[in-house]
């Protein structure tokens, strides 16, 4: 068998319907586009206009938050990966595991915000976790199988000068004080 000699299921590829070849073929005239106006036209459709009625999602008030560009990018690893990646040989059970072990083991690309441990699998071998957060069943599984875990969470740092409403009241203070 060669590959000019591979046939596809029949019925599996179907002949493109050529739409604007006049009205026998079914798709003429208006070629599906429907009647005159703005959306009979490419690229000018007004997506959840009502007719200059307020329309839907500006008559619903704001609700909630969202903390995108503050939250925190974790990497996650199940225990069961560690046990792997020990059994392998890429993982140093007698040294602390933390962020950079786990990297340079292969668990991860990179330590983005920090390491999210998570008890999926099963854990013989007994280590030291460094890690920034932990769920319960995994310090359960570290635990039971004798080792540590120690949640560390990075430090925010604290700006020396004030920044925005904060730092023009500070400003407003120390021209009322002079």
């Amino acid at each position: 068998m060669k590959l000019n000699q591979i046939a596809d299921n029949p019925g599996a590829r179907k002949s493109r319907l050529r739409i604007g070849r006049g009205i026998g073929s079914g798709m003429g005239k208006t070629g599906g586009r429907g009647g005159k106006g703005q959306t009979a036209r490419s690229g000018v459709r007004i997506k959840g206009f009502e007719g200059g009625q307020m329309p839907l999602h500006r008559r619903l008030p704001k609700r909630g938050f969202r903390n995108t560009p503050f939250a925190v990018k974790l990497n996650e690893v199940s225990i069961g990966k560690l046990q792997a990646a020990i059994d392998a040989g890429k993982l140093d059970a007698k040294a602390a595991v933390d962020v950079e072990a786990m990297v340079k083991a292969g668990l991860m690309r990179r330590a983005k915000g920090g390491v999210k441990v998570l008890g999926g699998g099963e854990l013989k071998a007994k280590i030291d976790l460094v890690v920034y957060g932990a769920t319960k069943s995994a310090v359960e599984a570290v635990e039971k199988a004798g080792g540590s875990v120690k949640i560390v969470k990075p430090v925010v740092e604290e700006d020396a000068e004030p920044r925005g409403k904060n730092k023009r009241m500070a400003i407003e203070a120390a021209k009322g004080g002079k």
